[in-house]
C-alpha cells in the first residue's frame, strides 16, 4: 500500500504557528474519485482516503509505515523564512543603490 507522509502547512484562517509541528501520515487513492447520482457528492469506493494519522515527528511516521510493510512518499518539510521587523522600519531612510553606469 502506498501512503504519503507530510507536513501540513498552517491553516488560512490561522494567524499562529501552534499545533503545526505535527506529521500526517495520509493513504494514497486505491479509486478514483467520482460525483455520486443521486446527490452529485463526490465519493470513492476506497474509505482509507477519509484516514489521516498524525505523528510527532517525520521519524515516527516513517518507522510506522516500514512496520507495516507500506511504502511511503516522504514530503520534505518547507521553513517559514522570518524576517523580524517592526513599525520603525518602514519610515527609516535607505540609500538608493549605486550603480555601475559608464559615461
Amino acid at each position: 500500500m502506498q501512503v504519503r507522509i507530510y507536513r501540513p502547512s498552517k491553516n488560512t484562517m490561522q494567524s499562529g504557528r501552534a499545533l503545526t509541528g505535527h506529521w500526517v501520515l495520509e493513504y494514497a487513492l486505491e479509486t478514483a474519485r467520482r460525483p455520486e447520482p443521486l446527490m452529485g457528492w463526490i465519493s470513492s469506493g476506497d474509505t482509507d482516503n477519509e484516514v489521516q494519522l498524525q505523528f510527532p515527528t517525520r521519524e515516527e511516521a516513517i518507522a510506522f509505515a516500514k512496520k507495516n510493510g507500506w511504502t511511503a512518499d516522504v514530503e520534505d518539510a518547507q521553513d517559514r523564512i522570518v524576517v523580524p521587523r517592526n513599525y520603525a522600519t518602514y519610515y527609516t531612510y535607505r540609500a538608493p543603490k549605486k550603480t555601475d553606469k559608464a559615461n
